[in-house]
């Protein structure tokens, strides 16, 4: 499977404008100071190799390109046309663009992603995507778990200079010269036999403390998903 994008939108405005987010996500990565915080069960994953998943909450995927370039890792992006630009700049940080969502192309998004995993790359998701309800996990992250037998790695992440967007997930916009924290939480096995419902009530609750976590970092305030 090719790192390179497949476009399904043709026309000048994505390509203008993936270009711009391109080099936006540069400036924003040489002039941001990050931080890591992860569990030494995921160092050790990460330094062994090993299948993940990654999950991160809707809105706080904006400022990942940057931090996780380089990698194999491949996000789940939506066929919409907001997804386009981010599926157009990940080839370039060495990153493969599975496209689909729970509302769009689900079924085979989940084959591409099996199949991305069994070529190495470590797929990343966000549970609530693309439509929510807002930090609630959705099953589709579960299955591929189960499936892979991969282990779900919850990172939460914060920022101290953005901008909220009035969408349905709040989306935080990164602006430069700030920092961020990135922090992982316990992994989350979902084994054959696992109860759905409790396995995404331990991710949500994973993903609420690390965001929580980062937040308290970057900005020294608790963070409340009922009121972001």
């Amino acid at each position: 499977m090719s790192a390179k994008a497949t476009p399904q939108y043709t026309d000048w405005k994505h390509a203008v404008g993936s270009t711009l987010a391109y080099w936006y996500t540069l400036f924003l990565g040489w002039t941001t100071r990050i931080y890591w915080f992860k569990t030494n069960e995921a160092i050790q994953m990460e330094k062994e190799g090993k299948g993940l998943i990654y999950a991160i909450w809707h809105n706080q995927q904006l400022f990942l390109l940057y931090p996780y370039r380089g990698q194999k890792i491949a996000p789940l992006i939506s066929k919409s046309s907001d997804g386009e630009y981010i599926a157009r700049c990940l080839p370039k940080f060495g990153m493969l663009a599975v496209r689909g969502s729970t509302s769009r192309g689900g079924a085979r998004a989940l084959i591409h992603l099996l199949q991305a995993a069994r070529e190495g790359y470590r797929p990343m998701l966000t549970p609530d995507g693309p439509r929510g309800p807002i930090y609630k996990v959705q099953s589709g992250i579960l299955f591929l778990a189960k499936k892979t037998g991969f282990p779900i790695i919850p990172v939460g992440t914060a920022l101290s200079h953005k901008i909220k967007v009035g969408s349905w997930d709040k989306m935080r916009v990164p602006l430069p010269f700030g920092k961020t924290a990135l922090t992982y939480g316990k992994a989350v096995y979902v084994k054959d036999d696992a109860d759905m419902s409790r396995a995404a009530k331990e991710l949500e609750e994973q993903l609420n403390l690390t965001t929580d976590k980062s937040e308290w970092f970057v900005n020294k305030k608790h963070f409340d998903p009922t009121r972001a």
